[in-house]
């Protein structure tokens, strides 16, 4: 991660450094310098956000001094960009969002013109010329800007033609949750274009209420309405409509892991897998033991949905994804799409003829305990009582445990998660380890 570059773009808090209206014209001016020095287009789309007018002014000034065309798509889901880029022919892309966060934060994005995350070689390019002043060129050089009729229709006709020919939704009753967000006209329109009978939540944003209570993050809201109509499935998008969890006819949580796992093993039977499946150093043990039972491989990434991506495409796999329901699949787009996603699995459970519920039944889930210690200085994970400890908890778990130790990126803890098929064993497991590591931590 470079100064302002995180693992997803620029993000912060709304009127400090870096989400303000100066820093943004710097950023537009730096990024047309490096993603389009001979002039270009930029495709801009944006979430819900009452600051997102601010930022998208900002970008557009931005870029039109310096000698770039803008295409304004409006709102529209991050994994909407992405594809228009594509379709649109766009050298690159812009996405005004800070994802699940509240609406007080707000980020910036950047796609390249393959509907890819731009290189780290070009964010810290774009970086080494953020201390400059933005560039104004002359009158017959500055670039033009308009705003797009149909980004939302042909990001919706997109969503339909994933699925498979001949899928018929017109069995099935969805509670869609938008989270106020990005998709909330578009998720709603395909389903029912799809024939489901749905029943939108979270569809009304005001600028304020994005993420507050609703949506992928807070399910509680989805999970009440499925049982409370008698829904069939309920789907929680967040903010900016790249994470997506499911919820059964029960109400029951289907996140990340469970959706990886019904894609994976759908088209294993179909036989049009191709690679391994990735997940994190956070999914679930079950999911690997299970994908490993079916004689699919699964491997591990660092936390991120761009180190998944990264691992799909050094490995020459398609599915992957994390726990908190970033998945992936690039047979279908080349970044993780909430809806897509949810597509997919309406289109198994169509064809199998199984419940969500059953679907998510095929895949265990193995308790799993998580403790934050907070420390101020730098963690070692080789000092001796942790090294004992973390040995010791192993040893008596064998291949049916796994223990993680990371120091967080965003706050000063250590994570310590431990998982197992015993919940006590799991916890006691995750206590015994923690003590370890703050015992370490106080060391002088």
């Amino acid at each position: 991660m470079g100064k302002y570059f995180g693992t997803d773009g620029v993000r912060g808090q709304v009127g400090q450094s870096p989400m303000t209206v100066e820093f943004t014209l710097r950023l537009a001016s730096a990024a047309a310098r490096v993603l389009a020095p001979e002039g270009g287009t930029v495709l801009i789309g944006k979430d819900t956000r009452v600051s997102g007018y601010m930022f998208e002014s900002a970008l557009e000034a931005g870029f039109t001094a310096a000698g770039v065309d803008v295409l304004l798509a409006g709102p529209l889901p991050t994994p909407g960009i992405a594809y228009l880029c594509r379709r649109l022919d766009a050298d690159f892309g812009i996405v005004i969002s800070a994802s699940h966060n509240p609406y007080y934060d707000n980020g910036i994005k950047f796609f390249d013109h393959h509907g890819d995350k731009l290189s780290d070689e070009l964010e810290a390019a774009i970086e080494a010329l953020l201390e400059e002043p933005p560039v104004t060129r002359s009158s017959e050089e500055l670039g033009h800007a308009k705003r797009l009729d149909n980004a939302r229709t042909d990001y919706e006709f997109f969503c339909r033609s994933t699925v498979p020919p001949g899928a018929d939704f017109s069995g099935f009753k969805i509670v869609v949750d938008c989270s106020h967000g990005a998709a909330y006209k578009v998720a709603p329109r395909v389903m029912a274009e799809l024939g489901a009978d749905v029943i939108p939540i979270g569809c009304s944003p005001n600028g304020r209420n994005i993420n507050a209570n609703c949506g992928s993050t807070r399910p509680e809201l989805l999970q009440a309405t499925v049982r409370g109509v008698g829904a069939d499935v309920g789907i929680a998008l967040d903010g900016d409509g790249d994470r997506v969890v499911m919820v059964d006819s029960s109400g029951e949580m289907v996140d990340g892991d469970q959706l990886i796992h019904i894609l994976a093993a759908a088209a294993h039977e179909e036989g049009r897998l191709r690679g391994p499946v990735v997940g994190t150093v956070m999914s679930n043990l079950g999911l690997e033991l299970s994908l490993t039972e079916k004689g699919i491989e699964f491997r591990r990434a660092a936390v991120g949905d761009r180190n998944v991506l990264a691992l799909l495409k050094a490995s020459g796999g398609h599915i992957g994804g994390e726990t908190s329901g970033h998945v992936i699949d690039l047979a279908k787009t080349t970044t993780g799409d909430g809806l897509i996603v949810a597509l997919q699995v309406l289109a198994v459970m169509e064809a199998s003829g199984r419940s969500l519920g059953e679907l998510a039944s095929i895949m265990p889930r193995f308790p799993q305990t998580l403790i934050n210690v907070r420390t101020t200085r730098a963690f070692d994970d080789t000092a001796v009582g942790i090294v004992e400890a973390v040995r010791a908890v192993q040893g008596r778990f064998g291949k049916r445990g796994r223990i993680v130790l990371r120091p967080s990126g965003t706050e000063p803890v250590v994570r310590v998660m431990v998982e197992g098929e015993d919940e006590q064993q799991v916890t006691a497991a995750a206590e015994e380890i923690a003590a370890a590591v703050r015992a370490a931590l106080s060391e002088d």
